[in-house]
């Protein structure tokens, strides 16, 4: 019987130890079964810490491939606060390093045991001066920063960048999927006390480059020009783009104030804001290149069309809207030339509403032109339906109508091409390592005939030589433009601001062959504010340097640039002092070649070049043809017609046969009693 007793007690143990055993194996089978997972991340929390490293964003470079933006390695602190013995010490001694508070340094070491940013992306001097104080638990992580080496050159359309490289402004923002490539990691290992004792870094991969179509030499022409412009006016804003009118691309967008993306946080909000695609005003005179080039789409007028500007005023719909100055007679190229508001309404009347809306659509306004920058407005167009009766009236002359920038450009940049309007862009492609992928080619929409165009560049060109923008005269270089000067709407009262003004020209160069379209306008200036007078020089002085510099072959023979050079020092004549012989009444008695009013500044007929055997181009017989029958003629071989009367061509000078420089002008008289002559 006692033999049984301690058999008995062994099979207890046995079978006691058995479930034990059983009970440990249950326990670590769901231990590295069931939560294994739940315990290796709970591990890993405990034991390691990722930290995301900036990324190496692409560099963006100019369309001759100079950088503008790039990517640079600096160093950004950290702290293993569990290796801190002392963390008031140190708090004190990086504040005076860093110039923050002690206060803000201790929260961050109290804030984990393990890692913490002390300060990113520090610059040389204070890693230097860290590094001399030799603290231990302090240490560094080379990260990417993005770096602006032209400063605030091109400010606006390159954009800005937050702390964690993330584009905020710009082509940065536009394309940060491209240019930001993935970041890097830090994998730091730490102990069961959290003592950090191994870490382990990946590099961050390369974002594409971006290759835009600026061109930084003359995105530093148009920023100088512009800040000086500033000075000299003391206008509150303002803008110049420079653009190819043949592609659409912008070769210069510059916008005042600006701002140094190094920085951006140092500058104020208005600083930061794209004026030339983000912002609306009313375009003012430089609206009527859609009136005036609808009303000759449509054949509703002619150059020599003579119109009664009625003393400067007219009544639309009850409402008295009157010009800037009393005009009397004038004909359609004086319309233009002298910018008179009466006139721009009668044609943009006879245009008709709905054909009005169609082309103020077809040169874009209205709607984004697509540029790749954010924020783009579309401008301020109402529906048709909502337009009042004197709504085509204040639309012919450029009110109640909101456009940007780019719009205007873009639109000036049809006429000048022959009539196709080119979408604005700022970006030629992207680059990923050697290979190049060009952006898809913008299709360009006609708007109006390449006749139309010849004519409204003529017109233009009058603008210029004989009317409101002899300010923008080129040395060595025909050109075409157009002043604007429009009130701004007064907040506080809602109604147009008797002090404030959009001043802006409008141009191109050369006339025949342009190259370049150029915008500037300026916000505000206080004293003179006429487009005319503040905007004009500074096209001027843009448009001659980048032709330039584009080594464009002037197209003005030194003769006539030294006639110029007088006109600008002569009285520019009043178009309302017309002797009463040139007051030609509607039935059409037109004098035969009266002096071209206004037009040759200096009363003098245009100088007589010689030329060589050979040389220049043949005037074609224009007598009995239309007056489009004449452009054609005379664009055909690079002459300039000057048109007076409607008609069929009665008289030329010169006479058919005689040789001219390309350029020249021919002067082709009309009238209706004529038979029917060549040409449509």
């Amino acid at each position: 019987m006692e033999q049984r007793f301690p058999r008995v007690r062994v099979w207890v143990v046995a079978a006691l130890a058995l479930v034990w055993m059983v009970a440990v194996l249950a326990r670590l089978s769901y231990v590295q079964l069931v939560r294994y997972g739940d315990y290796l991340s709970r591990a890993r929390k405990q034991q390691q810490r990722i930290v995301e490293i900036s990324p190496r964003r692409g560099i963006l470079y100019d369309r001759n491939l100079r950088e503008l933006a790039m990517s640079i390695s600096v160093d950004s602190c950290f702290a293993v606060p569990s290796e801190i013995a002392d963390p008031d010490m140190v708090a004190r001694l990086l504040s005076e390093v860093l110039g923050e508070s002690a206060d803000e340094i201790q929260a961050k070491l109290k804030s984990s045991r393990s890692f913490v940013w002390i300060e990113r992306k520090l610059p040389p001097e204070k890693v230097e001066r860290i590094q001399a104080l030799n603290l231990t638990g302090i240490y560094f992580q080379k990260e990417s920063r993005r770096f602006y080496p032209k400063r605030e050159l091109a400010a606006h359309v390159l954009g800005y960048v937050d702390i964690d490289e993330v584009g905020r402004g710009g082509i940065e923002y536009q394309f940060d999927e491209a240019i930001r490539s993935k970041p890097g990691r830090l994998l730091i290992l730490a102990d069961a006390r959290h003592r950090w004792y191994d870490r382990d870094e990946q590099s961050p991969a390369s974002g594409a480059a971006v290759v835009l179509t600026l061109d930084e030499k003359i995105q530093y022409i148009a920023e100088k020009e512009l800040r000086a412009a500033i000075r000299e006016t003391r206008a509150k804003a303002g803008t110049i783009v420079v653009q190819d009118p043949h592609t659409g691309e912008i070769l210069a967008l510059a916008n005042w104030p600006t701002f140094n993306p190094n920085a951006p946080g140092e500058s104020r909000p208005e600083a930061r804001l794209n004026r030339a695609v983000a912002t609306i005003h009313e375009p003012g005179s430089t609206f009527k290149i859609v009136t005036l080039a609808g009303a000759f789409e449509e054949n509703l007028t002619t150059v020599g069309e003579w119109i009664d500007c009625q003393n400067g005023a007219i009544y639309i719909a009850g409402h008295r809207i009157r010009d800037h100055k009393p005009f009397g007679v004038l004909n359609v190229s004086q319309v233009m030339a002298k910018s008179s508001d009466v006139g721009a309404i009668k044609l943009g009347l006879r245009l008709g509403a709905p054909k009005f809306f169609d082309y103020i659509r077809a040169f874009g306004f209205g709607k984004t032109t697509g540029i790749e920058l954010p924020a783009e407005s579309r401008g301020l167009l109402r529906g048709i339906d909502k337009w009042t009766p004197i709504s085509i009236g204040s639309i012919s002359m450029g009110q109640e109508v909101g456009v940007t920038e780019v719009q205007v450009v873009s639109a000036f940049s049809a006429i000048a091409n022959g009539g196709l309007l080119y979408p604005p862009r700022v970006v030629r492609g992207i680059r990923r390592g050697d290979a190049f992928t060009p952006s898809a080619e913008p299709e360009a929409q006609r708007v109006i005939s390449p006749t139309t165009a010849a004519t409204m560049r003529r017109l233009l060109e009058g603008v210029i030589l004989d009317g409101t923008g002899y300010l923008a005269r080129l040395d060595g270089y025909t050109a075409g433009g157009k002043t604007g000067t429009a009130q701004k709407i007064d907040p506080a009262t809602g109604r147009y601001s008797l002090t404030d003004h959009v001043a802006s020209f409008v141009g191109f160069a050369p006339i025949n062959e342009p190259a370049i379209t150029v915008l500037v306008t300026l916000d505000s200036p206080p004293g003179v504010y006429h487009g005319g007078d503040v905007s004009a020089p500074i096209f001027k002085r843009v448009a001659e340097q980048v032709l330039a510099y584009h080594n464009v072959p002037q197209d003005v023979p030194q003769a006539t640039r030294q006639q110029l050079a007088r006109a600008r020092h002569e009285a520019v004549v009043d178009v309302s002092d017309f002797s009463p012989a040139q007051r030609v009444e509607p039935a059409g008695n037109l004098p035969v070649f009266p002096p071209e009013p206004a037009a040759q500044s200096t009363g003098e007929p245009a100088p007589t070049v010689a030329l060589a055997e050979g040389e220049g181009v043949e005037v074609p017989a224009l007598e009995g043809m239309s007056v489009r029958g004449v452009t054609e003629a005379c664009l055909r071989v690079g002459l300039n017609p000057v048109l007076i009367g409607t008609g069929v061509a009665v008289e030329q000078k010169p006479e058919a046969g005689e040789r001219l420089r390309r350029g020249s002008r021919v002067t082709v008289r009309f009238a209706r009693s004529a038979e029917s002559g060549r040409g449509n």
